[in-house]
């Protein structure tokens, strides 16, 4: 936990009063912060393999320190052969220690562990927030790749209280995140 106020202290006595001054803030409260991270796992396969589910919720769980929950079909689709309320999915969202823990490990272990690793792109969805696509769940050092039957891809979202892309880049570069072709320098 000792980390995880490091990186809470950080971001209170470097990272906001650069952001403020870059943009030129009138107060405090103006200044963007990181809410939340959410982990989401499609798993469109579960459909024929319940035990899918327990694995990815196990994994996931593993990787975040935070129990996953599965997610559900909101309706059926037969050429898939999904029925409503089938799981098909995991997520977890991570707040406040747990949330600072994760992006401390992402960024300083996991994303470097990525084979031909040369940054992530830096697009943003208009808002501010942030979606990262990874290929692999072995790349975090909790997953044991001895007893990985299935290489699974995730979906991490950094949602942040900035009005901009600008400035939700800006939040994300300063807390290490490796962006690549870095258009907003």
């Amino acid at each position: 936990m000792a980390n995880t106020a490091q990186l809470k202290k950080t971001y209170v006595e470097q990272i906001a009063p650069a952001l403020e001054k870059q943009f030129n803030y009138s107060s405090k409260m103006q200044v963007p912060v990181l809410k939340k991270i959410v982990i989401n796992q499609g798993l469109g396969d579960a459909t024929q393999d319940k035990k899918i589910i327990d694995v990815a919720i196990n994994e996931i769980t593993t990787i975040c320190g935070q129990k996953a929950v599965a997610t559900y079909s909101k309706k059926d689709i037969a050429n898939f052969k999904l029925r409503k309320k089938m799981p098909i999915g995991v997520m977890v969202t991570l707040r406040r220690e747990r949330m600072y823990e994760f992006l401390e490990k992402l960024v300083r272990v996991a994303l470097p562990r990525i084979r031909d690793f040369k940054g992530i792109e830096s697009k943003f969805d208009g808002r501010g927030n942030y979606t990262l696509g990874v290929q692999e769940q072995i790349i975090f050092p909790e997953i044991n790749i001895d007893t990985v039957d299935r290489i699974q891809g995730m979906n991490i979202t950094f949602v942040t209280t900035a009005k901009t892309d600008e400035e939700g880049f800006a939040l994300l570069k300063a807390f290490g995140l490796p962006f690549k072709n870095a258009k907003n320098d």
